[in-house]
């Protein structure tokens, strides 16, 4: 019975996702049609087998969703809408960069401050937010989206003080790390010269201890049980206020790593050319993959497959590469309400279940009374 139960539960919470996903192909279809477009192309195309070398950037671009949507989960398993971790991986990287590019220490152990540098300044970031949330009331989704465009113009004019200009590049950038202090890459792929980012072990620390933390710890439980009801948590002795700046501070955290791969790994530098946007795919991405350590790593995936696919959908089916934007889009949004269906399906199950189980007691009572 407990097997049986099991299994239906696993099928249910497969269900929701993969009703989410064919929604999204119907609804995609359907504007194709509208607008006139050759439906069938853009499928395969976007479906098609990827080459080797799409892999490694499919798998470069999860690797950073996969952090990023970390953060936004840990946020959102307190009941807190981080909407920050955009501007927060952003101070981040900057402040990284700079530190890193002076080079003070020698190769690893600078690797090592960069990565202490990002998270102070992503959890000294999320802390302002958290302490407007204690201390003043302010809501979380209003004082993270601010902080979001302060952000974007500090490091701006920041940026322009630091200021280091390649000779024959118009792009502004901090100044380059060393090769000492470069992250090397991972040859997953044989025969393929691009390479999976070194950082892809952090990507896999960092969902393995918010696993650890939130499921197997008396802080991680006290975070759940605030998470679902306040008062609940109060009456067991949790202190909410302390709960709430810690879960804030700990998202900024993991939120100031996201930009870790591209830093050392790609770009070496923090300038006008780093990769906007982060923050609110993880947040699709956290919900798509239910804040769940091991359905955040499909999330991330599938989102990066779709954005890498979606770069030929130009030469080869004449559509411009934003639809996948739409389908992306149409996937969360049916994911929430897939899930709430699903939700509710079980409610239903239970009722059944219980109903049936407290008639066949009744029946057993009645036949074991004494005439």
């Amino acid at each position: 019975m407990s097997d049986r139960f099991d299994l239906r539960r696993i099928l249910m919470s497969l269900a929701a996702p993969a009703l989410a996903i064919v929604v999204a192909v119907i609804v995609t279809s359907a504007i194709l049609v509208a607008a006139g477009d050759p439906v069938g192309e853009v499928w395969s195309t976007i479906l098609s087998v990827p080459r080797p070398r799409v892999v490694v950037a499919i798998i470069n671009a999860s690797i950073v969703y996969y952090i990023s949507a970390i953060a936004v989960a840990i946020g959102f398993r307190m009941n807190l809408f981080n909407i920050g971790v955009d501007g927060q991986y952003r101070i981040a990287a900057f402040a990284a960069a700079v530190v890193v590019g002076e080079a003070w220490l020698p190769g690893p152990l600078n690797i090592l401050l960069g990565l202490v540098v990002a998270m102070l300044a992503g959890g000294i970031w999320a802390g302002i937010a958290g302490l407007l949330k204690v201390y003043r009331g302010v809501s979380e989704v209003i004082s993270t989206i601010m902080l979001n465009a302060i952000a974007t113009i500090l490091v701006a004019f920041l940026l322009r003080k630091v200021a280091f200009r390649t000779e024959g590049s118009n792009v502004v950038s901090t100044r380059p790390l060393t090769e000492e202090s470069r992250v090397p890459g991972i040859q997953l792929i044989p025969g393929v010269s691009r390479e999976v980012y070194g950082f892809l072990f952090l990507a896999v620390i960092v969902g393995f201890l918010y696993w650890f933390i939130l499921e197997k710890t008396r802080f991680g439980f006290d975070l759940r049980a605030t998470g679902r009801s306040e008062t609940a948590a109060v009456a067991s002795g949790v202190k909410v206020k302390r709960m709430v700046m810690t879960s804030m501070v700990l998202s900024g955290v993991v939120a100031g790593l996201v930009g870790m791969p591209l830093l050392f790994g790609q770009d070496y530098s923090y300038g006008s050319t780093f990769q906007p946007g982060l923050g609110f795919a993880g947040i699709a991405i956290a919900l798509l993959g239910r804040n769940n350590a091991i359905g955040i790593v499909f999330a991330a995936l599938l989102w990066g497959f779709l954005e890498q696919q979606s770069n030929a959908l130009q030469i080869t089916a004449g559509v411009s590469d934003r639809l996948v934007l739409i389908i992306q889009g149409v996937i969360v949004l049916s994911v929430v309400i897939a899930y709430e269906v699903i939700r509710r399906a079980n409610v239903r199950f239970e009722q059944r279940k219980v109903a049936q189980a407290l008639a066949e007691q009744g029946s057993m009572t009645k036949e074991g009374a004494p005439a």
